[in-house]
């Protein structure tokens, strides 16, 4: 008899999977649950305007403006060691209801920019802000020969020394 429980005791006893497989299917349902809470806003305090959308600022529509092309101007510099040209070419930005006005003083405009690029040195152009400042003083003499609020900008289209 006593041979008999020697040999049940030796027997190892098999251990149960229910454990293990309770374990994973309990950590796939809690990590789903704990994903939804958080999705939801349940969790982490979610205010209820960052859930809804932000409404897209409107735009400001495009100002009423046309471009008026000047002639392109090619122009002695002064002062370089050789004959140096200036080939310049710009457009003004103008409210639309200004574009015949503007059109019609185009003689006047390029006679201004003319005489103020022929007075230019070398030394005024080499800079690497000049063309901003230059820029700068051609539309403040065009406004002056065209009158207040008819051109709004001076886009230089070519700027180019040969």
């Amino acid at each position: 008899m006593s041979d008999e429980v020697t040999d049940e005791d030796d027997v190892p006893t098999k251990a149960s999977k229910l454990p293990l497989i309770l374990g994973l299917v309990l950590a796939l349902v809690g990590g789903g649950g704990g994903f939804y809470a958080t999705w939801s806003g349940m969790v982490l305090g979610a205010d209820d305007t960052a859930s809804q959308e932000t409404p897209v600022p409107e735009m400001d529509a495009i100002p009423d403006i046309a471009f008026v092309e000047l002639e392109p101007l090619i122009v002695a510099i002064s002062g370089a060691p050789q004959l140096s040209h200036l080939r310049f070419r710009a457009q003004l930005e103008v409210p639309s209801t200004y574009r015949s006005d503007v059109e019609l003083l185009e003689p006047r405009i390029i006679d201004v920019l003319n005489g103020y690029l022929r007075a230019l040195r070398t030394s005024d152009i080499e800079d690497s802000s000049s063309l901003t400042r230059l820029r700068a003083q051609m539309l403040r003499r065009i406004q002056v020969v065209i009158g207040p609020g008819r051109v709004n900008d001076l886009l230089i289209m070519e700027f180019v020394i040969n």
